[in-house]
């Protein structure tokens, strides 16, 4: 659960560097979960460019949409699992154990092997 849409996007865009634990007591109610101060610091160069940003958007919500599938199921409207272990993706991995420069990777095969859009 703490992998999700939100961590994909938030990587691609910027380095996240923990800064701060906060207890469940700091809040009221305390809440069950553990929260987390962390600064966000902009990539001067993208590790893993993509070619169209609404593309890698797209895949993230189809794949974290349905998490306890596998990527084969969740993907499989964009991806083949020939497709997908071509990419280095295990077909049988959920969509938290797929990285970042995964994604960016299953974002560039769909702008790469997009029909050419007509006028």
């Amino acid at each position: 659960k703490a992998y999700g849409r939100l961590s994909v996007m938030a990587q691609y865009y910027c380095q996240i560097i923990p800064v701060l634990e906060v207890p469940p007591t700091a809040f009221t109610p305390a809440p069950k979960v553990e929260s987390a101060v962390v600064r966000l610091v902009p990539h001067a160069v993208m590790p893993y460019p993509v070619k169209e940003l609404r593309v890698l958007s797209r895949i993230t919500t189809e794949a974290f949409n349905q998490r306890r599938k596998t990527s084969r199921n969740s993907l499989g409207n964009s991806f083949t699992v020939e497709v997908l272990t071509e990419l280095g993706i295990d077909p049988a991995m959920r969509a938290e154990n797929i990285s970042v420069e995964q994604y960016c990777k299953l974002a560039n095969y769909i702008s790469d092997n997009a029909p050419p859009k007509e006028s």
